[in-house]
Parts: C-alpha cells; structure tokens; sequence
C-alpha cells in the first residue's frame, strides 16, 4: 500500500506530500516546495527511508527545498519533464522574482515522460504528461489506488495559472479534459494547493471544464 501525508510548506501553502510503501518503509517527497527541516522531521519521525524526489514541475514553490534535501540525502531527483529544464536552471531568478533568499542549484537525476513509471519501495506510479501550466508538467498516478498528485494542473474548483513563461491555456484544458479526467471519475487527487477532489466532481462542477 501507497500511504501519504499532505505537508503544505510556505507562505505559498503549496502542498507537498510525504508518500511511502507500507511493505518497505522506503518514501519519497512530491514537490518539496521549502520547509527542508520539518520535511526530515516527517520522515524521521515514522521512521522511514527517503528513497527519491518526485517533482511535477520546475516552479520554486514546488522544488525550493530540493538542492538543501540533496545535501542532507543522497538520493535522486525524478521529473519533471526536460521541457521545464529552464524553470530549474533559473531558480535564483526565480527567488529573486518573489524578494526570496536564493536556493541551492540542482539537476534532476531522471527526466520524465509520458508513459514512464516511477517506484516507491514496491509501489509503481504512472507518468502522464500534462502541459499548460508549464511546458514540461507531468502527473503522477496510482491506478490501484486510484490516487493523483496533479501538481498545478488542476485543483479543487479550479486549473493552473497559463501566464507564466512558456504557459498555455488552451494545452492545460486539454491535458486535463484528454488525459487526466479519463482516467476515471472515482480518482482522488492532492492538488498543488489546496483541498483534495475527485476527477468525477471537478468534471460535473468545476467552472472552467465546462
């Protein structure tokens, strides 16, 4: 079994979740956005292995605690997808944009694709690539568990902002409406900020699918 934690971090209340196998105790952390202590903490604290960093996207809300965790854990850096290398390459810009302390540089280890898997322990996650939001965003899905950590695609009665460099409405609406709603009404997704949902409630209320 996939068990998880939603640990919002920072001023941006961006939602980065503690997930773990149940069989192995080995875990890894979806978009560590800040916080590095009280994420360790966490992990420490229900004894587990952190095993990777999982990442949806390359904006510092979601990976602003990455390169400290590096330097505290050896582990690898999966995803996003190459296509937001420039978001991760651009960080101290980033930071600088929001009047923030810059934050260590990083590589990821992996990038992602649509169709990849990745592992936690022994739990397997599909990859969905969902653009829009940024060009390189990518969704990671739990099919037995019918569980999605959606990043900033799609939240609770609401999708992710397209203003941003390399941004795109019209790819967002279609990454949600083509790939991620069928995947099936009774899963539940943890959003990049805020309440969880389910793709079925999003698909009959939320104003912007409509």
């Amino acid at each position: 079994m996939l068990n998880r934690i939603t640990l919002p971090v920072t001023a941006f209340a961006q939602n980065c979740s503690l997930v773990w196998c149940s069989a192995t105790n080995k875990a890894a952390l979806i978009d560590p956005g800040g916080e590095t202590p009280r994420l360790l903490a966490e992990i420490d604290k229900r004894s587990l292995t952190l095993e990777s960093i999982l990442l949806t996207h390359g904006h510092l809300d979601h990976v602003g605690a990455t390169g400290e965790l590096l330097a505290v854990k050896s582990v690898p850096v999966i995803g996003p997808s190459v296509e937001d290398a420039f978001w991760i390459n651009g960080l101290d810009q980033q930071a600088k944009m929001f009047g923030l302390s810059p934050v260590p540089a990083f590589t990821p280890t992996r990038w992602l694709t649509a169709g990849d898997q990745v592992q936690v322990g022994e739990e397997v996650m599909d990859v969905y690539f969902c653009p829009g939001h940024t060009p390189g965003h990518i969704v990671f899905v739990h099919p037995t568990q019918r569980l999605a950590f959606v990043g900033d695609v799609i939240f609770n009665g609401g999708v992710g902002r397209s203003d941003f460099p390399q941004g795109n409405h019209d790819h967002l609406i279609h990454s949600i409406k083509q790939t991620l709603l069928p995947l099936g009404d009774d899963i539940t997704f943890v959003p990049g900020h805020g309440p969880e949902s389910t793709f079925g409630h999003e698909r009959q209320h939320n104003p912007y699918l409509r």
